[in-house]
């Protein structure tokens, strides 16, 4: 009963932790971000849809779409 509970609990734990906003960059990426801004902010709709589409190579709708689920404005 206690080992049903455990895993229960590590699942729901797994569930929240993955729905963190915070986006990893690789080397190269924070690279194009730091010759497009020297302090860029994520929150920043602007920033955020200019570095995705010339740093991660993605369209208006997508950079849009994903900087908004993160919470830029």
């Amino acid at each position: 009963m206690h080992l049903r509970i455990l895993a229960v609990v590590a699942a729901f734990a797994l569930g929240l932790a993955s729905c963190s906003k915070e986006i990893e960059y690789t080397d190269l990426q924070k690279e194009c971000i730091a010759k497009r801004y020297k302090a860029y902010d994520a929150k920043n709709i602007i920033h955020c849809i200019d570095v995705c589409k010339g740093c991660m190579y993605g369209n208006f709708v997508t950079c849009n779409t994903s900087c908004r689920l993160r919470g830029a404005s």
